[in-house]
């Protein structure tokens, strides 16, 4: 029969081990809603470098880099009751500077659970068969497949101009 003490440390090298793998794995920040949620419907200032960072220390590294964008998986995410299986975010090669996510719904449905939610309600810009969906704010839903995207895009604002030097100025 062990002894106590011999049984005490396998009780808290186990506990250790638990911790440990517990810790490795990535959970969805409780402020993914608050954050990504608010920026996909353009409710926030859309900062690139901003999301790629919140991004990375909550999911870890991009699993892609393709189309002007870092794609992020983000397993056991949702917002508005819906899984969003992935989110992207624009790099500095875009005209845009964009945050997106793809939602595990068609956008009907994503729609209705952003209105139940939010109270944010989108209109049809087109008269496509697959119509893209626009709120106020800018922020769209499309069409992915059997899926959907939501994103918030702007323009990539441009540098200051430096004025001319004064010798340019006084001619």
């Amino acid at each position: 029969m062990p002894s106590f003490p011999g049984m005490l440390r396998g009780v808290l090298a186990a506990g250790l081990a638990a911790a440990c793998c517990a810790a490795g794995a990535q959970s969805v920040p409780t402020t993914f809603g608050t954050i990504i949620g608010n920026g996909l419907l353009c409710r926030d200032q859309t900062d690139n470098l901003y999301f790629y960072d919140y991004l990375l220390k909550a999911f870890g590294p991009a699993y892609k880099h393709d189309g002007g964008a870092y794609w992020f998986k983000t397993d056991g995410a949702s917002l508005w009751g819906t899984p969003i299986s992935e989110v992207m975010v624009s790099d500095d090669t875009s005209t845009y500077i964009f945050v997106g996510a793809v939602a595990e719904a068609t956008p009907e449905a994503l729609e209705r659970a952003i209105i139940a939610q939010v109270g944010l309600h989108y209109a049809r810009i087109d008269s496509s068969a697959y119509p893209v969906r626009e709120a106020k704010p800018a922020s769209r839903i499309v069409y992915f497949d059997t899926k959907s995207k939501i994103y918030c895009a702007k323009f990539k604002p441009l540098p200051p101009v430096q004025p001319p030097p004064v010798r340019q100025r006084l001619k």
